[in-house]
């Protein structure tokens, strides 16, 4: 019976060398997972990422900052490069990133209401909950970013209010 308590109670330590469980956790997970470097460029990514944001799902993101890869509706409609319209210095989501790289700050469950472009290219605004968090690996430090959409929740939880 001992064996069997100890083999349940294992972290994810015991799989940290199968690439193939994590890269299938990672996509499988409903919520936007992205790695961001010191730039707040893409470096990698889950699935989530083309439900959550479907605006550039046929494109490849790969080192795209964080407000093109999603579609953010400022970057777009003023054709400036994410970190250089004029809401970005107030844009919660690149506060958190940027306060998690530099400050090792631990961001838990934000929430914003933002306009982001479908893959309709329609503007859509969307219920945001966020968590960021900065970490070191092989010498860089990158930016850990979890990105749910809970806008229905939001519209469920108003309309029975």
């Amino acid at each position: 019976m001992q064996t069997h308590r100890t083999m349940a109670n294992h972290s994810f330590e015991m799989l940290a060398n199968s690439k193939d469980f994590l890269s299938i956790v990672l996509n499988n997970i409903n919520s936007c997972v992205l790695l961001l470097d010191r730039h707040l460029q893409l470096q990698a990514f889950n699935n989530a990422i083309r439900t959550i944001f479907p605006h550039n799902s046929s494109e490849d993101i790969h080192y795209m900052r964080c407000g093109e890869a999603i579609g953010c509706a400022y970057q777009i409609e003023e054709a400036k490069d994410c970190g250089k319209t004029s809401k970005c210095s107030t844009c919660e989501l690149r506060l958190a990133g940027m306060e998690s790289y530099l400050n090792n700050t631990e961001i838990l469950r934000e929430h914003i209401v933002r306009p982001f472009f479908n893959q309709n290219k329609e503007r859509e605004m969307k219920t945001l909950q966020f968590s960021t968090r900065g970490f070191h690996f092989l010498h860089e430090r990158y930016i850990i970013m979890i990105i749910e959409d809970i806008s229905a929740f939001q519209k469920n939880s108003t309309a029975t209010a």
